[in-house]
């Protein structure tokens, strides 16, 4: 017999950190990163463009591939949470499919947001400023949560403080799923791709990307990884 599920106070759910933290601690933070936020508010104007010739033609059967691997149906009404959520596809995917949810994009962009909520007149999702190392956001709140092609981009730290905020807002019954770069085999593709990880990612973030499932493990007790049809993405889909 299933474990009957405790009801969610959706005020409770957007509880944010932020007040329980000293403001210098966040202060601190976001002066560090600011010059990170300029460059994606910059780099909004021409995200989806850029994703669109990067992935070449791809990025929706990727999407798909993610959604797939996520059952909710047997929840009426189930919290679903992007971390680095850009602006917006992956969540809307999630929307189309679970129309009755709540849906949840987090992202410390402005121009992101803007352009996120751009798409989503009808507000299907609500989209919320916030770090991905310190989600405002109240433990064991979202069945799921997902991060798709973000944390590359991280810096070693903050990358386990992300995910280990992950794993505080998911549901103990829930599922945390990080779609990530696959390293390229071939020289010519892998040296393409190291190039983007100079240029766009973290100093470590060729490292992280060549771990395999060794980051998620030091923080989920349950870590299983796929690949996308095209090579190009795996999937690690993690549980407390």
């Amino acid at each position: 017999m299933a474990v009957p599920r405790a009801p969610r106070n959706r005020r409770v759910c957007f509880l944010s950190r932020r007040a329980t933290r000293p403001g210098k601690e966040y202060a601190h933070m976001f002066m560090q990163r600011r010059g990170r936020r300029r460059y994606y508010d910059i780099f909004s104007h021409v995200y989806d463009s850029f994703i669109k010739i990067h992935a070449h033609g791809y990025q929706e059967s990727t999407r798909e591939f993610l959604v797939n691997k996520l059952d909710l149906q047997h929840i009426s009404r189930p919290y679903i949470l992007e971390v680095c959520c850009g602006t917006g596809s992956v969540v809307f995917a999630f929307a189309r499919r679970y129309g009755n949810g709540l849906h949840v994009g987090c992202d410390f962009s402005h121009g992101m947001l803007f352009r996120a909520r751009q798409k989503d007149p009808d507000r299907h999702v609500r989209f919320i400023e916030g770090d991905a190392a310190t989600l405002p956001f109240a433990d064991n709140c979202f069945d799921a949560v997902v991060c798709s092609h973000a944390l590359y981009e991280l810096k070693g730290q903050s990358r386990k403080s992300a995910l280990m905020d992950m794993r505080r807002v998911v549901r103990p019954d829930g599922a945390v799923l990080i779609m990530e770069h696959e390293v390229p085999r071939k020289p010519f593709l892998r040296l393409l791709f190291n190039i983007r990880m100079a240029t766009m990612g973290s100093r470590d973030g060729h490292e992280f990307a060549g771990a395999g499932t060794k980051p998620f493990e030091e923080v989920f007790s349950s870590v299983a990884l796929s690949h996308t049809k095209s090579k190009k993405s795996r999937l690690i889909v993690c549980r407390k």
